[in-house]
């Protein structure tokens, strides 16, 4: 049986970042990532002020920033009986929209070599009977055995599983995400575009003078899956059927292959509120703990931040002078450093998964009732800034 210091389980943003921040502070982790290279998978991510924070802590925001665009503004425009609404929100910090392989390469390339080992799929997690420490079981038949365990497994985190979280829940609704790409250039201004109209909300944010990525959510539709790139481009066409030209254009002419079609999933705030989020010295990072609704934009800088958190949670407690195999560190102080983690986190959480759910809810409904007690309730608890948690700042690694 192996013995690994830290092990993170999960090579996308949350376990890439994770790593990154532990490197930063001196700390050796292995990553396991069952893929056989870095996931590339995915189309842009939103990153807003706080989002960049995280990376500048990280070390690779300005490399990002050479092929992302600031974005101004933000428009929300309802559509309803050719009736229009629309609510603007200028984005006076940082927001730019950053492609998934150029921040997870990043994250990957600042890495010690080494670091990521990939094929590496766990299948089941148990408690050393002696040590009280996690043991990892592979697909491959190999055996690890950590002082610290952290699951950056996404939504189906078995991980999770181990601590015993609540399973997802589900948004009545499936979303596309893919690029556009503009050999004439695009036309649009630096601004994020959504527009609600029946059971359609699609959006769009430019990257480059030629790229745009944009997203496409049917509010009811959950009876497709997609079974190749070619069905979900049809399956965009016919959902975008009722909307003007320049978006029904802008599906028609995407990037097949960088389209993704996913379930829209949450886990619920009471469980963000009082669920329990390390057993021993296991804990969960990104998805694994908190996946979210793309309706503010949050869920890729969430797991930023949680990374800066966690290693500089876990950094008081079990520097680099504890060594790669965290000898001399007792499990006490390495469980006083998760909960510490978990602590800072929630509230945090808490906000975003409530305001997410509310705003997710609110595009949702087609009543205008509920519409209005949405809309009251976002207020009463977030006020009339509601880009407030865009300004959020997780601290100095």
């Amino acid at each position: 049986m192996e013995e690994v210091g830290i092990v993170i389980v999960g090579g996308g943003i949350a376990g890439l970042a994770t790593s990154l921040a532990l490197h930063r502070k001196g700390i050796k982790s292995v990553v396991l990532e069952r893929a056989e290279k870095v996931r590339s998978e995915g189309a842009g991510i939103g990153t807003l002020t706080n989002g960049w924070r995280a990376l500048d802590q990280l070390g690779v925001g300005d490399r990002l920033r050479l092929t992302s665009r600031l974005i101004h503004k933000a428009r929300t425009m309802l559509i309803e009986n050719g009736k229009k609404q629309e609510f603007v929100s200028t984005l006076v910090d940082e927001a730019r929209c950053i492609k998934r392989n150029d921040l997870v390469e990043a994250l990957a390339d600042a890495l010690p070599e080494g670091t990521i080992r990939f094929g590496s799929q766990i299948v089941s997690i148990e408690e050393d009977k002696t040590t009280s420490f996690p043991v990892v079981h592979l697909t491959n038949g190999n055996t690890i055995k950590a002082k610290v365990l952290i699951g950056c497994d996404g939504a189906n985190s078995i991980v999770s599983e181990y601590l015993q979280l609540n399973p997802k829940k589900a948004f009545a609704c499936r979303a596309v995400r893919g690029f556009t790409n503009y050999r004439n250039g695009h036309g649009f201004p630096q601004e994020v575009l959504r527009i609600k109209q029946g059971n359609i909300l699609i959006g769009r944010l430019p990257l480059t003078d030629n790229l745009v990525f944009w997203f496409l959510v049917h509010m009811q539709d959950n009876n497709h899956n997609g079974k190749d790139q070619e069905s979900i481009a049809n399956l965009c066409l016919k959902w975008a059927d009722d909307l003007s030209e320049d978006w029904r254009e802008m599906v028609k002419i995407c990037d097949v292959e960088s389209l993704t079609l996913t379930h829209l999933r949450y886990r619920a705030p009471s469980e963000i509120m009082l669920g329990k989020f390390r057993r021993g010295t296991v804990t969960v990072a990104g998805d694994a703990m908190h996946v979210m609704g793309p309706f503010l934009a949050q869920g890729g800088s969430a797991a930023l931040e949680d990374a800066v958190v966690l290693a500089r949670c876990l950094a008081r407690k079990v520097g680099p002078d504890h060594g790669d195999l965290l000898k001399d560190c007792s499990m006490k102080n390495i469980e006083e450093a998760i909960d510490e983690y978990v602590e800072e986190r929630r509230m945090r959480l808490l906000g975003l998964s409530v305001q997410t759910y509310l705003t997710g809810r609110l595009l949702q409904t087609s009543s205008k009732v509920m519409r209005l007690m949405f809309i009251a309730l976002l207020l009463l608890l977030f006020g009339r800034d509601q880009i407030r948690h865009s300004r959020y700042d997780c601290g100095r690694l």
